[in-house]
């Protein structure tokens, strides 16, 4: 069977779950990610965690701006979607209103947003695959992190903004359609390939990160 037969049979969308699904697993079973949803870490690595991910998605959303004409990306974009400024109000919530000035990017985070403006500047494609695992991602495990957090830590809504989605109702229904965008891409071949690849990188990406964090929080409580 061809990539095109396999692609028609599964849809991209499914395709690309079931081709990603190990480097996933290896990103969300990740020992900081872990300690972190068991409650076994102190409330400053949610917050670097939230700093850090306020720089990656500075980079999705201004690549989102930047490719809001693109025909391939325009149909992803959806103002329901966008996290920095939930991501900001829980930062000035943690950190005061100069948060801005006490956080700064860790080299995962830095090679991250790297290979996001990366995409933008030269595959819209491959920007869309970026798109896909971290916003239908805030719409799944996101919302167990939510609740993992408010247990934890005490927050209602204020500190974990960045995973309260006001505008989409039923996120299931959502991702459906979403996914369904996907399986309408006009892509194939090699590109479904490449495309595959990058969501399996993005995720390589996020294991980064949490090994970075990983190294700077440990399951005592302590900072290191």
């Amino acid at each position: 069977m061809t990539i095109e037969d396999t692609t028609q049979t599964q849809g991209l969308a499914a395709l690309v779950k079931s081709r990603t699904d190990d480097a996933h697993r290896a990103a969300e079973s990740s020992s900081f990610m872990a300690d972190l949803l068991d409650g076994a870490l102190p409330e400053a690595a949610y917050i670097e965690l939230e700093a850090q991910s306020w720089f990656i998605y500075r980079a999705l959303e201004a690549g989102g701006r930047s490719l809001a004409d693109d025909a391939l990306v325009a149909p992803f974009l959806d103002d329901a979607l966008l996290r920095l400024h939930g991501l900001e109000q829980d930062l000035e919530h943690h950190l005061g209103a100069r948060w801005r000035e006490s956080i700064s990017m860790l080299p995962s985070t830095e090679r991250y947003a790297g290979r996001i403006a990366e995409v933008v500047d030269t595959w819209p494609a491959g920007f869309i695959a970026h798109h896909y695992l971290r916003y239908l991602g805030d719409l799944s495990g996101g919302q167990i992190i939510r609740t993992k957090m408010s247990r934890a830590y005490g927050y209602d809504t204020d500190g974990v903004r960045f995973y309260v989605f006001d505008s989409i109702a039923k996120p299931k229904p959502y991702k459906d359609r979403y996914r369904a965008k996907m399986d309408a891409l006009p892509i194939g071949g090699a590109e479904t390939e490449r495309f595959i690849a990058e969501v399996a990188d993005a995720f390589r990406l996020n294991r980064d990160l949490f090994a970075d964090l990983g190294e700077r929080y440990v399951r005592s409580g302590a900072a290191v």
